[in-house]
């Protein structure tokens, strides 16, 4: 899978994502008039605008070359110190592997880079699922707003990310990787040179370091020199800091 920063050749794929979603996700209590109007609203014409905004952010994940999710996002208050993920959607046909957690990861180490102090995600209050995805990947409610769709008013919870304690942050995923199924932890990341590395565990309790996950090519098959170097032998993505980065956590 790759990520990357959207481009206008990317708003049809945008749109069409942002339409099934919502349906997908959101018709138990948004009627499809309000969906409609929704994705004209946020994707339309002025779409291209928030792409080339410095302010906002504007993710895309490909897998095999198809865009199958997004992320939009902005950087708000004095300096960008908050970075805010604003939606984040996975093609309904593609859910359930995984991608859903690699775009939130992503995403937040890329509004770190770019200054945020504080990472927000927002979400409708009546989207059960979306709550649980983020409280179940290192984040807690911390108050709500309100937010127009088309011609009615939705409440939205706020989150943001859980005290960081020795564990680090709460975001760890069961993948399956070369065949062997292990836990990747996302809170503990080492930063390399085209993506971060991972410390990946044997089991969900995180007891003892398994192997390194390449950010940048999903892959554990990499080598550790003395100095704690790591390079990944499938795609060359190297770690050449030998401390902890603590602006992964």
């Amino acid at each position: 899978m790759e990520i990357r920063e959207a481009t206008d050749d990317d708003i049809e794929a945008i749109r069409s994502i942002a339409q099934r979603s919502l349906k997908s996700t959101y018709t138990d209590f948004l009627e499809q008039d309000t969906v409609d109007d929704a994705v004209e609203q946020w994707y339309g014409d002025s779409f291209s605008d928030q792409i080339d905004d410095d302010h906002s952010l504007v993710l895309v994940i490909e897998r095999d070359g198809d865009v199958i999710g997004f992320s939009q996002n902005d950087l708000i208050g004095q300096r960008y110190r908050t970075g805010r993920i604003l939606w984040l959607h996975i093609d309904p046909d593609t859910r359930g592997s995984g991608t859903g957690v690699r775009l939130l990861v992503r995403t937040r180490e890329l509004l770190l880079e770019e200054g945020a102090e504080q990472i927000q995600c927002l979400v409708l209050a009546d989207n059960e699922g979306g709550n649980e995805f983020y409280t179940s990947h290192g984040f807690e409610q911390a108050g709500q707003r309100e937010v127009d769709i088309g011609e009615e008013t939705f409440t939205e919870n706020v989150y943001v990310e859980s005290e960081i304690g020795d564990e680090g942050w709460g975001a760890v995923d069961e993948l399956e990787v070369d065949g062997e199924q292990i836990y990747v932890s996302y809170g503990e990341a080492a930063r390399g040179a085209e993506a971060p590395f991972y410390r990946t565990y044997e089991t969900e309790d995180r007891e003892e370091l398994y192997a390194w996950f390449c950010g940048n090519c999903d892959s554990i098959d990499n080598t550790m020199d003395t100095m704690g170097r790591i390079e990944c032998n499938v795609c060359g993505n190297r770690r050449k800091a030998t401390r902890w980065d603590a602006s992964y956590l």
